[in-house]
């Protein structure tokens, strides 16, 4: 097993994939918790917002642990799923953004 294989199944064996519902209107937005800091995941979109994804890119590599986590997160139903209230939305994103 690789060095990623590892942090994938840590960062999923850990729920450290979390789910952020927005109700009522069911906007999603997918964030992975990781060393000290959480990145945004568009996993339809095939981004994550760390800087290994932006530099791997770069270098033909296609995507991050941080995207991987996700998909075996799903595959194996264990996402950490957080409901909060639309009108929580923008203050939330104003947050990932000022992370990035």
């Amino acid at each position: 097993m690789n060095k990623d294989s590892d942090r994938v199944e840590t960062l999923v064996n850990e729920k450290r994939v979390k789910l952020h519902v927005f109700e009522p209107s069911q906007r999603k937005i997918w964030t992975v918790v990781g060393k000290g800091e959480e990145h945004w995941v568009d996993p339809i979109g095939h981004y994550c917002s760390c800087p290994g994804f932006y530099f791997g890119k770069l270098n033909g590599k296609s995507i991050c642990y941080h995207l991987e986590s996700v998909t075996l997160a799903r595959n194996e139903n264990k996402i950490e799923q957080i409901i909060f209230s639309d009108d929580e939305f923008s203050d939330f994103v104003s947050g990932l953004i000022s992370d990035l």
